[in-house]
């Protein structure tokens, strides 16, 4: 028996619950924030972009930054909750969410819901990577051309709530497999590299000859 399993056993021995997420935590859409906002320095923000290209499970500090004054006028995000990007081009994406991690509060725009709540944020945030959350978020997918799915809407979907003992094993596990994942595409990448430029110098040189029948250099 492994040590969730043990943890199971002795925390729920009558298995896990599941919540609707507007059971554990509160939804709240934000408005405003535009790339052109973006300043050098000052309070840390996530635009519901980034979620999408730049961020993954979580983060503990920001790329971008926006003035003092407009923060103000934006949604906050404390330490531990979770940022959702709610608007997509397709349903594959649509719902990405980073847990943010970092010791102060920062700040997010239009297209992005904040989710409060008191459960381990890197738990929350990879059930939004399983297949069961897809699953339940298509039901409330709206949109062609752009897929929005609105914050009372995932509200409704539902999450295992294991004792917190449990999130936090599962959240080792996952966060050890994330990362030995990554050093391995490192590693492919660094000999995908070097095959590549071993590919292309014997390109050069076989399909390289001296003029008038002479011998190829070595």
């Amino acid at each position: 028996m492994n040590k969730i399993d043990k943890l199971l056993e002795e925390l729920c021995p009558e298995g896990v619950e599941y919540k609707p997420l507007g059971k554990i935590g509160i939804f709240t859409r934000g408005s405003g924030l535009q790339k052109k906002d973006f300043t050098e320095a000052g309070v840390g923000c996530i635009h519901y972009g980034q979620i999408y290209t730049y961020y993954g499970t979580s983060a503990n500090e920001t790329k971008s930054f926006v003035h003092p004054n407009l923060a103000k006028k934006l949604i906050k995000v404390n330490p531990g909750d979770i940022i959702i990007a709610c608007t997509s081009e397709n349903i594959e994406d649509v719902c990405k969410a980073v847990a943010w991690l970092g010791t102060t509060e920062i700040v997010t725009g239009g297209h992005a819901c904040v989710f409060s709540h008191k459960e381990n944020p890197k738990y929350i945030s990879y059930f939004f990577q399983t297949e069961n959350f897809f699953q339940q978020k298509k039901r409330y997918a709206r949109g062609v051309k752009v897929i929005d799915v609105k914050a009372i809407d995932l509200a409704k979907i539902e999450i295992p709530i294991p004792p917190i003992e449990v999130q936090n094993e599962i959240v080792r596990i996952l966060d050890k497999f994330a990362s030995l994942a990554a050093e391995l595409q490192a590693e492919l990448q660094a000999e995908l590299q070097a095959r590549q430029k071993q590919y292309e110098y014997y390109r050069n040189k076989l399909l390289t000859f001296t003029k008038n029948g002479g011998v190829r250099k070595a």
